[in-house]
């Protein structure tokens, strides 16, 4: 697949995803503006989405300063609480929103890059292909779904460039 400076991306970024595979398999977290330059290359970004869940102690945690560092770089943050559920249960899922973003800037946009190895997102990949969209993937492939890597148009393995794409801690 060949990337031109005319085509107009838009990049949608599962940070739960990607920070989770990157502190398991490597024990590091995602250089994201990295990340990002090498997603958009020399082509025209037209908007990019990060995916983020508030903690219930954000002060603690330290993830304002993340927030704030992603919106350094030109990042659109979609931020959601955290829920929990009687017994402890937590969850905190962007799936849905994350896809409906995806259809609403199909129209305006020639590629979707999509940073995320989950297969939830198949059905939204075979969608927007439907509709004449390049889809890409950027996830680690070791902890990506296997038909996802398979569904779209181009796969990019972050784990293949650790230098790049991980910040040890």
């Amino acid at each position: 697949m060949r990337t031109h400076p005319a085509q107009r991306i838009a990049v949608f970024i599962d940070v739960q995803n990607l920070y989770h595979s990157a502190k398991n398999l490597f024990k590091a977290r995602v250089n994201f503006e990295n990340a990002l330059k090498y997603a958009i290359q020399d082509r025209q970004l037209v908007r990019v989405f990060a995916y983020v869940v508030k903690s219930e102690n954000p002060e603690e945690t330290g993830e304002q300063s993340f927030f704030d560092a992603l919106e350094k770089l030109g990042i659109e943050l979609r931020i959601k609480d955290i829920q929990v559920y009687p017994g402890g249960f937590k969850k905190a899922d962007w799936d849905v929103g994350m896809a409906v973003d995806a259809i609403r800037l199909s129209s305006s946009v020639d590629t979707v890059v999509l940073a995320t190895g989950d297969g939830d997102f198949i059905p939204l990949v075979e969608y927007l292909q439907a509709h004449g969209k390049l889809v890409e993937a950027m996830a680690f492939a070791k902890s990506s779904s296997g038909k996802l890597k398979e569904k779209v148009d181009l796969f990019i393995d972050l784990g293949e460039k650790p230098r790049i794409f991980l910040i040890k801690r």
